[in-house]
């Protein structure tokens, strides 16, 4: 057994805090703004962009609940039952297990709120404890976050450990099949960073997808079941081709939303590490962030024997043609095709391109200047 914690950090003080989760807001909110520049068939259709906005979005609401949650580390550590814990070796997010405590302290948000006083009680017992004590209200600063972080728990649009797939339908394929899409999106327990499914398919079924109440929830759970970031896209889509007959999955995209890089926050190996060592003496230039889309795509489909008499679809899946390194089709990466990116400041961007490390020339970049605009560059 290997022990995951030796990789987690604690964050013990309330500026460390603080600027990481600042450091964090920034950075979603740049990528809210790259996803337009992102279209392409092999990356994102323009149809999916507001799929990935969706979570980008619940995201950032997750973060700030978290925010709240830890406002005043270090300064009342007695009145936590711990501090933030984030996984500073491979993901640069929290750990997996802050999703999981959070969701729990979500089923409990409306206990939680009862027993506290409304922000107004509580701005206004601030004050007064200001003028007549002159000290620093402690107690009700915490009461204070306490109310923001239940307060936003209580809401709906939070990213959570398992998101459940939703449907929409995207029209009718011939008079017998309906096209639909299906998105999800989990925590990865494993990695410590947000996954994102888009699964486009057909479905041949009696009832439609979305109104079959013995198909639909089935496939909800077969599909966040095998949402791990360790499954291959085709040993996903094959499997869930084969648990339901009539439903034809055609093309299967994930999205990897990391890791994050940060001088300050996380141990990094390779070229990033001299990259931002050197671009870490301005805060706010000390970071960088990655993600990957991995697309599947069915090439065609075949029929074979189910039973003596009947016979049932299966895709036929194209896989990438330049891994040589896979001597078979289990060796190989298990997708169609596969665009890696990387959003930086402008500063380390150009560390980067000056020292220019092998493994970076086909990766998209996107530099932020200190204005805010994103610029692309291959």
């Amino acid at each position: 057994m290997v022990d995951l914690t030796l990789d987690h950090r604690t964050l013990e003080e309330a500026h460390e805090t603080r600027r990481y989760f600042a450091k964090f807001e920034r950075i979603i909110q740049h990528l809210k703004g790259v996803a337009d520049s992102i279209v392409s068939g092999d990356t994102a259709l323009s149809s999916e962009i507001p799929v990935l906005q969706v979570y980008l979005d619940g995201l950032a609401r997750t973060f700030t609940a978290l925010s709240y949650k830890y406002l005043l580390a270090g300064r009342v550590s007695d009145k936590l039952p711990k501090l933030l814990n984030i996984d500073r070796q491979d993901s640069g997010f929290p750990v997996y297990q802050e999703i999981l405590e959070m969701a729990n302290d979500a089923m409990q948000a409306a206990t939680h709120l009862k027993s506290l006083p409304d922000m107004k009680e509580l701005k206004a017992a601030m004050v007064r404890h200001i003028l007549q004590e002159q000290t620093v209200p402690l107690n009700l600063q915490f009461a204070a976050s306490e109310r923001h972080y239940y307060d936003l728990l209580a809401k709906d649009g939070l990213f959570w450990a398992r998101n459940t797939p939703r449907i929409g339908w995207t029209g009718n394929v011939g008079t017998e099949r309906r096209g639909y899409r299906l998105h999800w999106a989990v925590y990865d327990s494993q990695q410590n960073i947000p996954i994102i499914y888009v699964l486009d398919l057909e479905d041949s079924g009696r009832i439609p997808l979305a109104k079959d109440e013995r198909r639909w929830p089935r496939a909800q759970s077969h599909l966040v079941a095998q949402s791990s970031a360790s499954l291959k896209l085709v040993t996903i889509a094959r499997g869930f081709d084969r648990d339901f007959d009539n439903l034809h999955p055609k093309r299967l995209r994930r999205f990897f939303v990391g890791p994050m890089y940060s001088h300050v926050f996380t141990q990094q190996t390779g070229p990033l590490r001299d990259v931002l060592s050197q671009a870490g003496g301005k805060p706010g230039d000390d970071w960088a962030f990655a993600w990957t889309t991995e697309t599947l795509v069915a090439s065609g489909s075949e029929f074979e024997s189910s039973g003596f008499f009947s016979s049932v679809e299966r895709q036929i899946y194209q896989l990438d043609p330049f891994d040589l390194a896979a001597g078979s089709e289990q060796e190989s990466v298990g997708h169609t095709t596969q665009q890696r990116f990387i959003l930086l400041p402008q500063r380390p961007y150009q560390i980067l391109q000056e020292l220019s490390p092998p493994g970076f020339a086909d990766i998209r970049k996107y530099a932020v200047s200190p204005s805010g605009r994103i610029l692309s560059y291959k």
